[in-house]
């Protein structure tokens, strides 16, 4: 019988597939494991079929239906094992497959692809160009030296044009993937020895000899971070049944080089647009870590329950639910983790309020003291001057730098507005009550004159965190090799939080990296989402300087997004109503779509009208598990840090997007007025970019004026 393989190709392809078709692929497979290897040579119904002038031999066709072919390598050695590695319309699994050459690395063993006819017809063209070159990127290191980190001939040819990381990366989709990622590694200034230790000898099997196994089977067997090899009918139902799960905490190579490089000789920064797998990279650190002493103990922390919820599934995916692992992490939000910390050494916690409940109590104090400053103007000036550098007293407020603040205070009146905040702390204190940010203040300062509880601390969604949780983030691992990994976005950053990373003692110069390819939606929605945000400059994460998404951009494609506005609300939720039933017609589960808005009142008016129209429906705030079948609805928050193949965004108009009592108003703060105008477009970027494949924004009335054209 033969044994399947899964290339993570063939789940990313599979996963986009309408649901006739994934039918169609498990019926193939099914048959395909049920029949001896001569039977497969012979049978009418799969149709394995050679590929005429294929760059690989081995490559072959198998029939899904009589528009889907599936690609196959298939051993010529006298083993067994088939790797199935993608999915692809008829008409194009010809050439897509002829072009594609499958080798084993000879320094890693392990099995990677390449566009061989693309690397021919580039290549010479590159020469030129590079005849011409003061230098070329790779020009320092010889051929022995390349050759030893596995680049072969054909590559080595190709190297040798390469100007700058530009054209390297450009290069990139051509090229095997092992061997890219050592040229990334030497692109960014990494000594071939580095190279050797953090990507080669990483990979390399352990009783490798001086030639590698060339046999189909045992290059498979090395490459388990691309392959998924399948033991039965069981396994093999299993996970095609759930195939995004077998994919999901894929690591692409330009992900891999930070998250599993050996070691880090302080805090690392990991930032890049939305489906960069920063969050993937962020869990892969994790494992490495983990793998490096049986003792290690790890914080992986983010800023929402939600996000925390999704992490601890994935880890549990990645880490194959191994129990010696998965308990050593601590898993959770940032508040909760400083919750735990003042429980433990303060023996108590004070009720933490939430917001609405904190704008009570600041309009109190405005109106029991008197002040000129509204109750907005006051809370922010706490969260963000007073919290944000742990003032405790008036001379610490007197000197503090309000940098960011769009008004000036002068001494007199920071003394007129400390006792609004000696006020409210004693509020809150009679009340027996405190605020997240203060429980935080309080943890940091109890992890300073205690020991650390971690040896790492891995960071996901790291834009929204605010001073106060990154002084208790500070606090929970000792300064050092490997102390801190922080992914996150600053195009994403909603929660309005100013932080300077490098005041906290958390200094990431020289150990920040960029993801720049989107691995999740297609270009057309990844684009037109960037234009959200194209006319407004974004602070980077440290707070140091400003970020760019220059060289952001997805290998997907597909449609644009569909944009409409109309003439009422009414007619507005009609409209999603039938294009839900649309995408569902077209294959893709109820749970595979999500249906945001900024309010709740229009989503329950959203799900009424898809609930009596037959479609099920479920609430992302009730946290509905993966066997939970339903359209996904949520606000525009609650978005953050999910996906859904399609995205319908309703009531984007302009008294919604933005909001006007979430802006404070230009005569009083200018600066903070454009911070919340900002915070108010990122917000709108994040809700579009959970799409995967299908993206349609509507409104009716007054459209946002956020909102971009469609070309």
């Amino acid at each position: 019988m033969p044994q399947l393989a899964f290339a993570n190709s063939f789940w990313e392809s599979y996963d986009a597939l309408e649901k006739p078709v994934r039918n169609g692929v498990r019926k193939a497979m099914q048959k395909f494991q049920q029949l001896t290897v001569p039977e497969l040579q012979q049978d009418k119904g799969l149709h394995l079929e050679s590929v005429e002038k294929a760059a690989d031999r081995r490559i072959r066709t198998i029939r899904i239906n009589d528009f889907w072919r599936g690609v196959v390598l298939a051993p010529d050695d006298g083993s067994d094992v088939f790797l199935l590695v993608n999915v692809v319309p008829h008409d194009d699994a010809y050439s897509w497959a002829a072009k594609r050459l499958y080798t084993t690395n000879s320094a890693t063993r392990a099995l990677e692809v390449r566009n061989v006819r693309g690397i021919e017809q580039l290549t010479p063209q590159l020469e030129k160009a590079a005849a011409a070159a003061e230098s070329l990127l790779f020009a320092k290191y010889s051929d022995r030296v390349l050759r030893e980190l596995g680049v072969d001939d054909q590559v080595l040819r190709a190297v040798r044009t390469i100007i700058d990381k530009a054209q390297l990366e450009a290069f990139g989709t051509l090229l095997p993937e092992d061997q890219f990622e050592v040229l990334q590694y030497l692109a960014e200034g990494f000594s071939p020895e580095e190279v050797y230790r953090d990507v080669v000898a990483v990979r390399r099997p352990v009783d490798a000899g001086p030639d590698p196994d060339e046999t189909l089977a045992a290059a498979i067997a090395n490459t388990t971070s691309r392959i998924t090899l399948v033991s039965g009918p069981d396994e093999l139902a299993d996970i095609l049944e759930k195939p995004f799960a077998a994919w999901r905490v894929f690591l692409h190579p330009s992900q891999r080089r930070v998250a599993y490089r050996v070691s880090y000789a302080g805090p690392v920064q990991v930032t890049g647009g939305p489906g960069t797998g920063k969050t993937v990279a962020a869990l892969h650190r994790v494992k490495h870590l983990l793998t490096r002493s049986p003792d290690t103990r790890v914080l992986l922390t983010t800023y929402t329950n939600a996000l925390a919820a999704s992490l601890r599934e994935n880890l549990g995916l990645l880490l194959d639910g191994d129990a010696s692992l998965l308990g050593r992490v601590e898993v959770t939000t940032v508040n909760a983790y400083a919750h735990g910390v003042v429980a433990r050494l303060d023996g108590k916690v004070p009720s933490p309020i939430g917001d609405r409940e904190e704008r009570q109590v600041w309009q109190q104090v405005v109106k029991k003291l008197g002040l000129p400053w509204t109750e907005q103007f006051l809370a922010q000036e706490y969260r963000h001057v007073v919290l944000a550098q742990d003032l405790r007293t008036l001379d610490a407020y007197r000197a503090a730098s309000r940098r960011g603040r769009g008004s000036a205070l002068s001494p007199a009146r920071r003394e007129q507005l400390w006792p609004a905040v000696e006020l409210f702390e004693s509020i809150l204190r009679d009340r027996k009550a405190t605020t997240h940010l203060k429980v935080c203040a309080r943890a940091a300062e109890l992890l300073a004159a205690s020991a650390p509880t971690h040896d790492h601390v891995v960071v996901d969604e790291a834009q929204d965190l605010h001073p106060a949780q990154w002084r208790v983030l500070r606090g929970a691992v000792a300064p050092g090799s490997d102390d801190l990994f922080l992914t996150g976005d600053p195009h994403q950053r909603i929660y309005d939080s100013k932080v300077s990373l490098g005041s906290l003692g958390i200094a990431v110069a020289g150990r920040s990296h960029r993801l720049r390819i989107n691995y999740r939606s297609t270009e057309e929605i990844l684009s037109w989402s960037t234009g959200i945000l194209t006319p407004v400059s974004i602070d980077d994460l440290g707070g140091e300087g400003s970020d760019t998404l220059a060289g952001y951009r997805s290998l997907l494609h597909g449609r644009k997004p569909q944009v409409e506005g109309h003439g009422s609300e009414h007619g507005e939720v009609a409209a999603l109503v039938e294009r839900v039933q649309g995408w569902m017609a077209q294959g893709i589960s109820p749970s595979e779509i999500g249906v945001c808005a900024r309010f709740n009142v229009l989503l329950d008016k959203a799900y009424d009208k898809l609930t009596a129209a037959g479609v099920p429906v479920a609430r992302v705030r009730d946290s509905p598990g993966a066997d939970v079948e339903g359209v996904r609805i949520a606000t525009m928050h609650a978005m953050k840090g999910l996906e859904f193949r399609c995205v319908a965004v309703l009531g984007v108009t302009a008294g919604a997007v933005p909001f006007a009592r979430e802006v404070t108003p230009a005569f009083v703060d200018a600066l903070q007025h454009d911070s919340d105008m900002l915070r108010e477009r990122c917000l709108l970027f994040v809700a579009c970019t959970r799409a995967r494949e299908a993206l349609a924004v509507s409104w009716s009335g007054a459209v946002s004026p956020f909102l971009p054209a469609v070309s």
